[in-house]
């Protein structure tokens, strides 16, 4: 870890591996080995703060493949496992990166995200924790302002601060007039981003702002109701200057931080493809650029170093074309545990869409609940959607589960049209309503290969 960040900081005793996957349970079907292995690799950050250094340094995470079809839950387990601690968590094509010295994005520019996004959630935090406190700072400077000459005509300056609180609360000073002392922003100059150049970008917004007119107090007149929310982000501003955002940040995202790379397998070399030539020079450049990230190397962002030792990198492909032994080999051995995910099957496909906590039904049921109309699936409606996402998924492109919201929106788009002029009804969505509505579609091949 960089000298310049504090001390490691124990974070609170985590789920077991058994309650994170009873809680994944709650949002993705099945994929039962995918979810004991990033289960596991959450407990073992909680377990390596308790030994001693230097061993502890030298523990560092065992990153994750995942390999499996598209649309059977890789990328939601990574996010909902994410949720579940508030981690720093970052999800990434592989595919926007090039080669150094090619067009494209810069490999380094997924830590430098990664730290804007914890920055930005140690940010709302701290905005959370002090918003009371802000507040009443707010109103206590509006108070003092009412004291003055300037509020005199509306009888403020005679009445006590308990009356004048009650009042101001109460809104009937929202119209006064009064002047206060407001931190002049600087100008919102910004340079634009430069693909390969994200660094040199934001350091000359940097420079930029700098550049611009200085931040003193301005005094502006204002009516109370204007004056409040501005002097309530002033405090705010100030409460996150003090709070030390930016080094509780990159120490989250050193030792906390998740990154998700997808579509690993778009930069592996084609499988039987000889020497590289053509975009397999750049897919394996891509590769290399990525190996020191997941190895351990310092990255230099805007806001300080910050050493990626730590950071649990897991990475999903389908693999349809290449295999995972068409990766680098340094790049393989940097993803020792590989967990292969199940195609989806129609019982699957009924769970996901009534047996999960937000289920794909619930959703639209809430949608339509808006208008007035309450949406009923039977079992057997639910069966025979899934049947047809099974099969359509069968003839066409395997898409798993995201099938289900092509055929949902295709099975709803008449009764979500006529929702508000339908009044307070129930639609029941029956094995007979889905197969009048879908089956048509979903066994003529051309159509539900453009439609579905």
């Amino acid at each position: 870890m960089s000298a310049s960040l504090p001390a490691e900081r124990e974070p609170a005793v985590p789920m077991t591996p058994r309650e994170i996957v009873e809680e994944l349970d709650r949002h993705v079907v099945g994929q039962a080995a995918a979810k004991r292995a990033v289960a596991v690799a959450l407990r073992n950050r909680w377990r390596r703060f308790g030994i001693e250094e230097p061993l502890r340094s030298e523990i560092t995470p065992k990153n994750i493949l995942m390999i499996g079809p598209t649309g059977v839950g890789k990328t939601e387990i990574a996010r909902r496992l994410a949720r579940l601690v508030g981690a720093p968590f970052l999800k990434i094509e592989a595919t926007k990166f090039t080669e150094v010295g090619y067009v494209g994005r810069d490999v380094e520019s997924i830590v430098r995200d990664l730290v804007e996004t914890a920055l930005n959630a140690e940010r709302t935090a701290a905005r959370t924790r002090a918003a009371s406190s802000a507040h009443a700072r707010a109103e206590q400077r509006v108070l003092a302002a009412l004291r003055t000459a300037t509020a005199a005509e509306a009888g403020a300056a005679e009445l006590s601060e308990r009356e004048r609180r009650t009042r101001l609360r109460r809104g009937e000073y929202d119209e006064v007039l009064i002047e206060i002392d407001l931190a002049s922003a600087a100008p919102g100059l910004e340079f634009p981003q430069v693909p390969g150049l994200e660094e040199f970008s934001q350091q000359f917004s940097s420079l930029l702002r700098t550049l611009g007119p200085g931040a003193g107090p301005t005094r502006r007149r204002l009516r109370v109701a204007e004056a409040l929310p501005l002097l309530e982000e002033e405090e705010l501003r100030a409460e996150e200057e003090k709070g030390d955002l930016t080094r509780r940040a990159l120490g989250r995202v050193e030792q906390e931080g998740i990154v998700f790379l997808d579509e690993i397998d778009k930069i592996a070399r084609r499988a039987g493809g000889g020497e590289g030539h053509g975009p397999d020079v750049s897919r394996e450049g891509v590769q290399r650029d990525l190996l020191p990230l997941v190895e351990g190397t310092t990255v230099v962002t805007r806001h300080g170093p910050v050493r990626t030792d730590h950071i649990l990198f897991i990475a999903s492909g389908a693999f349809h074309v290449a295999r995972p032994s068409d990766l680098v080999p340094e790049l393989q051995g940097r993803f020792p545990i590989r967990v292969t995910l199940d195609p989806l099957g129609e019982d699957d496909f009924v769970r996901i869409l009534a047996g999960t906590e937000h289920a794909l039904t619930r959703q639209y049921g809430a949608l339509l609940a808006r208008e007035g109309v309450d949406l009923v699936f039977t079992e057997d409606g639910l069966r025979r959607i899934a049947a047809l996402a099974v099969a359509v998924n069968r003839r066409t492109e395997d898409i798993g589960a995201r099938r289900l919201h092509t055929l949902l929106e295709r099975l709803l788009e008449d009764v979500s049209f006529r929702a508000p002029d339908l009044g307070r009804t129930t639609v029941t969505v029956d094995a007979a309503y889905a197969a009048e509505r879908l089956s048509a579609l979903a066994e003529d091949t051309d159509l539900s290969r453009y439609i579905l």
